[in-house]
């Protein structure tokens, strides 16, 4: 399995409030590019990770390792691409429950997400998935509580979506 990847927001809680209070616009990654508010990606872009949503498709490969990102590189899904954000699901409120612990729920959550998605079971396939967890900060700073399941080709690219794909 690939490695786990977390997002989180590398902006600290003052900047936020001092940036809220302002009315400025917060300075980084821009909105993913879509023809339509929740429509589909329109070009590539490194997009803020809080407006990836699921049927995005990504290029995993260009991700860099951090352990911490703002921004994931999207792509329209007709253009070749190794990502795709397949699922997620919204944490209840709570006390951060630590790294290991986001990690193993979402991938548990992903895992039972994948047979659904792409047709056969995770073991059976060439493909793999992997989760973007919320970060301490994002979780404390901004209440991010999202885990997001990334089907990830392990570099092969490929157009479409691949929903079904039972590979």
């Amino acid at each position: 399995m690939s490695p786990t990847r977390r997002v989180a927001t590398s902006v600290a809680a003052p900047a936020l409030l001092l940036l809220a209070l302002s009315g400025c616009a917060l300075l980084g990654p821009e909105d993913a590019p879509r023809e339509s508010p929740g429509g589909q990606i329109t070009e590539s872009a490194d997009a803020d990770v809080f407006s990836v949503q699921v049927g995005d498709c990504i290029n995993a490969s260009a991700m860099e390792d951090d352990t911490e990102m703002e921004s994931l590189p999207v792509v329209p899904c007709a253009d070749p691409h190794d990502g795709e954000i397949i699922a997620q699901t919204e944490l209840p409120e709570g006390d951060f429950p630590g790294d290991d612990a986001l990690v193993a729920q979402g991938e548990e959550f992903c895992a039972a997400e994948f047979e659904t998605f792409v047709g056969i079971p995770y073991d059976d396939s060439a493909l793999y998935v992997w989760p973007l967890t919320p970060s301490q900060g994002g979780w404390e700073t901004v209440d991010d509580r999202v885990i997001q399941c990334v089907l990830d080709t392990d570099g092969e690219l490929v157009t479409g979506t691949l929903k079904g794909a039972a590979r």
